[in-house]
């Protein structure tokens, strides 16, 4: 069991995740924390019975900066023009396509 939760701590990153143990039973357990700390929990101590494990999805990416955006915008004017450069970083970074192409054309000026 705590290989497990350290293997889908490795694979998926320390994510938020519940253990949940003999579900709609007499002894039924749910114990919810980090993949690293349930890893920790478990290691010496293993649950008996049904076991089912639950891990929350990857938490939004955080926001490009400008800087980060003005870099990448940098290195796609290299190679494609303005209004493509613009919709490659935006779905890069989930910024505005037209504010990206605003900075584009101010690169290039």
């Amino acid at each position: 069991m705590s290989a497990t939760l350290a293997a889908l701590a490795e694979g998926l990153g320390d994510r938020e995740a519940a253990v949940a143990r003999e579900i709609s039973k007499k002894f039924e357990e749910c114990l919810t924390d980090s993949l690293s700390a349930l890893t920790a929990r478990y290691a010496e101590a293993p649950p008996k019975g049904e076991i089912v494990i639950v891990v929350a999805p990857p938490s939004e990416p955080e926001a490009a900066s400008v800087e980060d955006a003005d870099a990448l915008l940098a290195e796609a004017l290299t190679r494609l023009p303005a209004a493509k450069a613009a919709n490659e970083v935006a779905k890069a970074t989930g910024l505005q396509k037209r504010d990206l192409y605003a900075r584009a054309l101010a690169m290039k000026a």
